[in-house]
């Protein structure tokens, strides 16, 4: 690995958890990966547009976060697990559980109740599963029987009332990792603060989705600072900041 900084200063060696580190308060960050053309799959998975640096830093915004939110969608599509904390960021979570839980927004509950991501969850970062009001009763009783449940929303998630309930959690620190979907939807309820993204040197052509998608636009564009740029190969790892704040 030969990560340097590019932005707002040129150096060697930085000094990633100072770079990453949340600020005080209720913070949500997305952190994605894209293609230098803009699509945020290949084939329908992610992992292909990645790096051994971008994964680095994935696990780094894992062990700085309080809970990691994600979409039901990108947990079948990526096979989500229990997150696991390898031993160099490990320190990060000191006076914090080990891991940090992984909360799953699906306003039906398709979710596996048997999966290793809600039944193999620790005792100290179980999963944390949001729906809605109209998702079945049996499998609402299902899941909580490894997982903790939440009711946002009637009809679809209501992604406030999420964000407001994983606060009242102590989970102040947040990380979402998508899908397209989701990121769409937080940046129209403008819940998000900060955008971390990968963007790899590669052309991967027509057909596959941006890093935002769905039916609806936002409102109003999100306009973002760039906080800080670095690079590894050919991949740019940007750390952008919502203007606003």
């Amino acid at each position: 690995m030969s990560l340097r900084q590019l932005l707002p200063s040129c150096q060697d060696h930085p000094d990633l958890a100072g770079l990453y580190g949340y600020p005080d308060g209720l913070w949500l960050r997305a952190n994605m990966v894209s293609s230098a053309d803009g699509a945020a799959n290949l084939d329908g998975a992610s992992a292909p547009l990645s790096s051994g640096t971008d994964r680095l830093l994935f696990a780094l915004l894992r062990a700085l976060c309080d809970v990691i939110i994600v979409g039901a969608a990108t947990v079948r599509t990526e096979h989500y697990k229990p997150a696991r904390i390898g031993d160099s960021w490990r320190h990060l979570r000191d006076g914090r559980t080990p891991t940090p839980p992984i909360a799953v927004i699906t306003a039906r509950l398709d979710l596996d109740p048997d999966s290793l991501l809600v039944a193999a969850a620790p005792a100290c970062a179980r999963t944390i599963v949001i729906t809605t009001a109209r998702a079945p009763a049996d499998r609402r009783t299902q899941m909580a029987r490894h997982a903790d449940v939440i009711v946002a929303g009637e009809e679809t998630v209501d992604l406030a009332s999420a964000v407001s309930a994983l606060a009242e959690r102590g989970h102040r620190r947040m990380l979402a990792e998508g899908g397209p979907h989701l990121l769409a939807q937080l940046v129209e309820a403008r819940l998000m603060n900060e955008l971390c993204l990968t963007i790899g040197p590669l052309m991967a052509g027509p057909g596959a989705s941006r890093i935002v998608a769905g039916a609806l636009p936002t409102t109003q564009p999100l306009p973002l600072g760039l906080a800080h740029v670095l690079e590894d190969n050919g991949f740019l790892f940007c750390r952008y900041i919502r203007k606003d704040h």
